[in-house]
């Protein structure tokens, strides 16, 4: 069976450019060419060649219903430092119970939060590294 590896998160938002604002404000990403279509999806580098894509939502109802659950995580060596520009922008966020402005260590020992973006996306950042 042939490898595989990690290439991009695409999550489908109901204004791109408000999305693309607060991943860059948050995660201090860099917007790079969207190579595969003239579309208004625009994509945001990560590490190492992996990429966020933000795709307009078409129609003009949009509703995001996910829990916790269903997210996607991105992990740095200081989380408390992260929480720290999480706190100076104003951006809330829990623990895996739900309990606001609180951490969560796991069983493993990593630590842990969590915050919705602008669509009602979970996002965990956490330090295994």
């Amino acid at each position: 069976m042939a490898n595989f590896s990690f290439n991009h998160v695409a999550l489908s938002v109901k204004d791109v450019n408000e999305s693309v604002d607060f991943y860059k404000k948050v995660f201090e990403l860099k917007e790079i060419e969207n190579t595969a279509s003239n579309s208004k999806t625009r994509w945001l580098s990560l590490t190492e060649g992996k990429q966020l894509h933000l795709i307009p939502y078409k129609t003009p109802v949009f509703e995001i219903k996910v829990n916790k659950a269903i997210h996607f995580a991105l992990s740095t060596a200081n989380v408390a430092a992260f929480v720290k520009h999480l706190e100076k922008l104003n951006v809330d966020y829990t623990d895996w119970k739900d309990t606001p402005k609180k951490d969560y260590v796991r069983k493993d020992g990593i630590q842990q939060v969590y915050f919705k973006d602008p669509n009602g996306y979970w996002v965990e950042v956490n330090n295994a590294l």
